[in-house]
């Protein structure tokens, strides 16, 4: 990557980097909050299934805001917005407050991501735009992962936490708002629909779905699942950091491998192995050097699938199509997204709060079969027709505007 280029795009990292931090620390953080605050485990599931409901509505009209206001005013006035609701959480804990707090926290962080990467994207080119989305990619991944770990600098219960947060939120936007790169053109491109996307391959469609799902889940509920079985503030974090740090740290080879044979036998043998780990971790009650190794391996099974469907979906469509078909990616997967700790709080309050990993568990079953049933049974894709695989995270919409160009699968 030249070094120009380096130099432009760093302070775009920098505030980059916090923002992972504070989207990190925020979900878990507010996880615990409520259930030290007696919020029942519904109430919980609507407020964090209202984040993806925001982030969802910000990926879809963000686009129209730029073309009114501007990428920079855009930009500055949802940084704005989302260092001010992290604050109104701690002065007025109400479940009520606090989800229409977390729809407008996941449209404002909605907005930041997309107006980065239309920064990134204005800085790339086809040469490096792919090195460019795993840098930012790894870097989100990387802070929401040591987010977690924040909850171990002050008491969850008081201020100093939601304080930080809103800090650092507003530093993050000090950089970006300086960088030097060029306010990126205002595109419109068209929108592949579900329809078509479906007709193309419905194994990649129902995959997203489902990865998607147990990523908001995870995000969503997993927390309140540590905290509702007694594990202290630290052991929480432990869990939680460590379920993120196994979907950073084994996305990148899981993908590779997946540029290198069908990627059909990667996403199936992920998600049995994720079966199998799950099946485990539920019989565990107390927190663990085993818990959080098996936690690790859960995280990097189950959250890196994300990244290698997209990959699957991509490699069926034609060149001009990836770009539009990524817009209705991020529908699909935000539309499950907000189901998913609803839907997790239905099972826990028939099956029982340990029955939250079988869930987990019978999802990913469900996939893994499938994809080994149908590798068994079709023919692979010719290795010319496969676009290279890029670092994407689960549940947080990234890469959805930097996808570098790369022959597709003719349609017969």
């Amino acid at each position: 990557m030249p070094l120009r280029t380096v130099v432009a795009i760093w302070p775009l990292f920098v505030g980059l980097s916090l923002i992972g931090l504070a989207v990190g620390v925020q979900g878990s953080l507010l996880g615990v909050r409520g259930a030290l605050e007696g919020f029942d485990d519904m109430s919980i599931g609507l407020l964090m299934s209202c984040y993806f409901a925001g982030f969802l509505a910000g990926s879809q009209l963000t686009p129209k805001l730029i073309e009114r206001v501007g990428h920079i005013r855009i930009f500055a006035a949802l940084s704005a917005v989302a260092s001010v609701t992290i604050l109104i959480h701690a002065l007025f804990v109400n479940p009520w407050v606090w989800a229409v707090m977390r729809l407008l926290t996941g449209f404002a962080f909605s907005t930041i991501y997309v107006v980065s990467e239309s920064w990134l994207n204005q800085s790339s080119n086809n040469a490096n735009r792919g090195q460019i989305l795993s840098i930012y990619t790894t870097i989100l991944l990387a802070g929401i992962c040591a987010g977690q770990f924040m909850l171990n600098l002050a008491d969850p219960a008081g201020f100093t936490l939601f304080i930080l947060i809103s800090v650092m939120v507003s530093v993050a936007a000090v950089p970006i708002l300086l960088s030097v790169v060029p306010t990126p053109p205002i595109e419109e491109t068209e929108r592949v629909t579900m329809s078509h996307l479906w007709y193309r391959t419905r194994v990649g469609v129902i995959a997203i779905i489902v990865s998607q799902w147990v990523s908001s889940m995870l995000f969503g509920m997993g927390a309140v699942y540590a905290t509702r079985l007694g594990f202290t503030i630290a052991e929480v974090a432990n869990f939680m950091g460590s379920m993120m740090a196994g979907g950073m740290i084994l996305q990148w080879p899981l993908g590779k491998l997946s540029d290198i044979i069908d990627r059909r036998w990667v996403i199936g043998f992920s998600c049995l192995a994720g079966v199998f780990i799950a099946l485990l971790i539920s019989f565990i009650n107390e927190a663990s050097l085993w818990l959080y190794g098996l936690t690790f391996l859960f995280g990097g099974c189950s959250l890196s699938l994300y990244s290698i469907v997209v990959a699957f979906t991509n490699d069926h469509l034609r060149p001009a199509e990836i770009v539009p078909a990524s817009g209705t990616i991020v529908l699909i997967a935000g539309l499950t997204s907000i189901t998913g700790p609803v839907t997790a709080v239905f099972w826990l309050q028939i099956f029982g709060l340990k029955s939250f990993f079988v869930l987990l568990a019978a999802s990913l079953l469900g996939m893994g079969v499938m994809s080994i049933w149908r590798v068994l049974t079709i023919p692979a894709l010719p290795a010319e027709y496969k676009v290279q695989s890029t670092l994407q995270a689960a549940a947080l919409p990234v890469g959805t505007i930097l996808h570098a160009e790369e022959d597709i699968a003719p349609v017969h």
